[in-house]
């Protein structure tokens, strides 16, 4: 039975359509819809925040949000037409973003590790908690996260989560339970004074400075105040606090980003499988198109059909002559 197959060239082998190459464009389609489903979710939650944001750090997020959604949506929808309907174009610029997203996401991972590598708590001796000094973290940090610039709004978000208010619910006034507490970086640095400072406890926000004044000078002792709406928000062992509480996020960050690396070098994997079969697919349509329309063979089977004539007009017939 004649076979077309036989007659291509080798590398024009698995350029007809099947199931093991479609199931590739099925792949980035199915993926690009999930994709494009956490977009609208992120675009929903920051249109929310726009509308119902209650509070300063809620509104904050609204951009970030709105921003990250329109970006995801805009390039997994160029994935997803590009795949379903064989655009290459739109595919190739998919591609490349996915790319530039791998590279971007690798640098931060790094990075992260490198400003984070350095800071450590300070142990208290017979307390529960540790302690945060701000000079023992990067000046990257320092600089960048939690400067006079951006601690208004951060020391905003800190009062709206109400991490201070709590802690004086739970506590009280048993001074032998807070000491034993293991309070977090934030409610260490920002819900109390340094015990350098020598105050005495009356309850978990509440301290009276002895008659003599601050045992040590530091900063911190003088910043300290009662008032439930101040505290040590503004002290620097409050951003401190705040850092190694970073620290500790982005280093589970990282390992987050690990995964998502893997899964992004996944779906650009597949997105190469789909833009080399789309490529494919329109060259045997074009071979097939002058096939069709010239009434001729591709050269590989005219050369292989010409190389079939001429060994059978060499074969011997079979018969013999007397």
């Amino acid at each position: 039975m004649f076979s077309l197959h036989k007659f291509l060239p080798s590398h024009f082998e698995g350029f007809t359509p099947n199931f093991p190459r479609k199931f590739h464009n099925v792949l980035m389609a199915i993926l690009n819809v999930l994709t494009m489903l956490i977009a609208l979710a992120s675009l929903a939650a920051g249109i929310y925040f726009h509308f119902h944001g209650g509070t300063h750090c809620q509104k904050f997020l609204q951009t970030p949000l709105l921003l990250v959604g329109a970006f995801l949506f805009v390039v997994s929808l160029c994935g997803l037409v590009g795949s379903t309907f064989k655009v290459s174009f739109l595919l190739w610029i998919y591609l490349f973003v996915v790319f530039l997203m791998i590279l971007g996401l690798l640098c931060f991972t790094i990075f992260a590790l490198v400003v984070t590598n350095k800071g450590v708590s300070q142990v208290v001796s017979n307390r529960g908690y540790k302690e945060y000094r701000l000079g023992d973290y990067s000046n990257w940090l320092q600089n960048h996260l939690v400067n006079d610039k951006n601690w208004g709004r951060i020391k905003s978000c800190l009062m709206d989560t109400d991490i201070c208010s709590r802690l004086g619910k739970e506590i009280n006034d048993d001074a032998a339970a807070f000491y034993k507490k293991n309070l977090s970086p934030i409610q260490s640095g920002c819900c109390k004074p340094p015990t350098d400072c020598g105050y005495e406890f009356k309850n978990a926000t509440f301290w009276v400075v002895p008659k003599t004044g601050p045992a040590v000078a530091d900063t911190d002792c003088k910043t300290w105040s009662n008032d439930q709406k101040q505290l040590c928000y503004d002290c620097k062992s409050c951003r401190a606090g705040l850092l190694a509480n970073i620290k500790s996020q982005w280093r589970t960050l990282a390992i987050c980003n690990a995964c998502i690396f893997v899964v992004l070098i996944f779906i650009y994997s597949v997105g190469c499988c789909a833009f080399r079969n789309n490529r494919r697919d329109k060259y045997y349509k074009y071979q097939r198109s002058s096939y069709t329309q010239w009434g001729a063979a591709p050269s590989g089977i005219t050369e292989q059909t010409n190389a079939n004539t001429r060994e059978a007009s060499h074969k011997p017939t079979g018969h013999t002559f007397s």
